[in-house]
């Protein structure tokens, strides 16, 4: 247990800081979810709406620094492809 008062409140900024960046990752992870489940129903108009909904909130995770840039701008990718795939099948 740490004694020194910087000590003791890094620890409760570190405690509150997780709850929140866990709650950003949710959120990314909800609206992904949400372009996941479009395209596995083939509704390719609500797969593109849910993915102009997912990016920003991607990039946001980004900014926040709960995600890193490449791996969202790669999910993006790979979804628009996917949105993309369901126009032409």
């Amino acid at each position: 247990m740490a004694h020194h008062k910087s000590a003791l409140k890094r620890i409760r900024q570190t405690a509150v800081r997780t709850q929140v960046n866990a709650a950003r990752v949710n959120r990314i992870r909800t609206f992904l979810k949400k372009v996941e489940t479009a395209i596995a129903g083939g509704d390719q108009a609500a797969a593109a709406e849910a993915l102009r909904n997912a990016q920003p909130e991607l990039m946001r995770g980004v900014s926040k620094g709960v995600v890193r840039k490449n791996t969202a701008s790669r999910k993006i990718s790979r979804l628009a492809a996917r949105v993309k795939a369901l126009k032409t099948a």
